[in-house]
């Protein structure tokens, strides 16, 4: 079983880089680029910071659903699934869906497409909009993990 504490240990480490960084870009750098503080082109800013993490977030998310997948079933827990007081097993299986669609769909195919446009008629609204859905984003994560760390400790919150 030394093989499922590694890819436990991997796949911990990943979500750290993953969720810390949304953690930082939700509360640090959005803030600080819709209220000028790096520059006055919110966009420029914003893709310089956004393209030197994205492919770190990337690369973490497939980190993440290869080692959840393998600790599954490998450690033979798809039986969790079937049982309410593993809903944290459900919500890391979600979180990690939208986010892989998010940024291997979502982002490429249609934020990067009609972003720009909207912020060259309304940056104050776009950017408000993009910080709404980072806090989401890292709500249901930090529950998730919240969730996910105790319940696999044996607490249960049903």
């Amino acid at each position: 079983m030394d093989d499922v504490l590694i890819a436990r240990a991997l796949h911990v480490l990943a979500v750290v880089i993953w969720i810390g960084g949304v953690a930082m870009v939700t509360t640090v750098v959005l803030p600080a680029v819709r209220h000028g503080d790096l520059a006055a082109d919110w966009l420029g800013v914003f893709r310089a910071i956004e393209r030197r993490f994205v492919w770190q977030a990337r690369t973490a998310i497939i980190i993440v659903g290869v080692t959840g997948l393998y600790i599954v079933v490998r450690a033979h827990l798809w039986g969790r699934f079937d049982f309410v007081e593993y809903w944290w097993m459900h919500a890391m299986v979600c979180v990690w869906a939208l986010f892989a669609v998010g940024l291997f769909v979502v982002e490429p195919l249609i934020v990067d497409r009609h972003f720009q446009r909207w912020t060259s008629i309304q940056p104050d609204r776009s950017f408000a909009w993009l910080q709404r859905v980072h806090w989401f984003l890292l709500a249901i994560s930090l529950i998730t993990i919240l969730g996910a760390v105790a319940g696999s400790q044996g607490m249960s919150f049903l």
